[in-house]
């Protein structure tokens, strides 16, 4: 990474990985500030994410291919779900579903994004970003998932205290992207 001491942002390589939740539009902002911060970013997103927002969307936003599943051709061979966590000085996962929670402290790796959590172990930071309802936040199992991936090193950024998409208010909300961006510069400037 060649960041300047002043923006960590600027030529940053980030995996944004993007997994079904409401949550999704903000995802899509905090693509287009990373870019226009100076950070090139790759976008993994699962099926469920399609569903929210479209892979245009990141598409036209970081002018990159997204990827979709660990099936993709490619035009030269090379194992994706390796190769984009090794380019990477930070892997983001926002927003952080309770199902993706579970899948990364429990070692599954059943789709792209799960795998490339698996595989980034090592290779880059993680940051999450979980966005869900306050009683599956609150959750005995998502308070065990979430004690397992801090104690293995993961950074967690947030939920927040808000209005929820069921119309309810608590916590478990994700973060906004000026709060997810001072989390992921906080990070790249500790490297």
């Amino acid at each position: 990474m060649n960041a300047s001491a002043d923006n960590p942002l600027r030529d940053a390589r980030v995996l944004l990985c993007v997994t079904g939740g409401i949550a999704c539009y903000k995802a899509a902002d905090l693509t287009s500030k990373l870019v226009q911060a100076g950070a090139t970013v790759n976008v993994a997103m699962t099926q469920a994410a399609c569903e929210f927002v479209q892979p245009l969307t990141f598409q036209a936003l970081t002018r990159q291919a997204v990827h979709l599943s660990l099936w993709d051709a490619t035009e030269r061979f090379d194992s994706a779900h390796l190769s984009l966590t090794e380019s990477a000085d930070i892997m983001v996962v926002a927003p952080a579903t309770a199902n993706m929670l579970a899948k990364m402290a429990h070692g599954l790796a059943d789709d792209l994004v799960s795998t490339l959590a698996l595989s980034a172990c090592g290779a880059c930071d993680i940051l999450v970003a979980p966005a869900m309802n306050t009683r599956m936040w609150d959750a005995p199992a998502t308070q065990a998932n979430m004690a397992t991936l801090r104690d293995r090193g993961v950074i967690v950024a947030g939920p927040g205290e808000g209005n929820l998409a069921c119309g309810t208010t608590g916590l478990g909300r994700m973060l906004d992207v000026p709060d997810l961006l001072d989390a992921i510069t906080g990070v790249l400037r500790g490297k």
